[in-house]
């Protein structure tokens, strides 16, 4: 027997936490992570088949747009990972610009529509 698909919970903030259970519920290995940096060395190691994180934008940030940048570059030479993430509605410009240049695989507003969460993530199981 095969084991589940991993998915990674990059937990900036809590918008990633409250769905745990329903990632478990779907099937998923979760795992989770609080710091982005030792997030990025997780995915080198082992990628998941998911990568769940919030997203925002601080003005201050000095070279950079948003806090998950790092994370995504790292994500983009694994085109079997998939990347969701959760954005407040204000930083939806700044969320464009990053989607220009690194992919997100979908991106959803909070508060999360959990039918919406549900169906993407049932999807992406059946393709793992």
């Amino acid at each position: 027997m095969s084991s589940p698909p991993s998915l990674l919970m990059v937990n900036a903030f809590i918008g990633t936490a409250g769905y745990k259970k329903l990632y478990q519920e779907l099937g998923y290995a979760v795992v989770t992570e609080w710091s982005e940096r030792r997030a990025i060395s997780l995915v080198r190691k082992t990628p998941p088949a998911v990568i769940v994180a919030d997203f925002y934008h601080q003005t201050d940030f000095r070279d950079r747009l948003s806090n998950l940048e790092s994370l995504l570059a790292t994500a983009q030479g694994m085109p079997h990972t998939r990347i969701l993430v959760f954005y407040e509605a204000a930083h939806q410009a700044v969320l464009d610009k990053v989607c220009q240049r690194l992919r997100i695989d979908i991106a959803l507003p909070m508060p999360v529509d959990e039918a919406d969460l549900r169906a993407t993530l049932t999807s992406w199981f059946d393709c793992c």
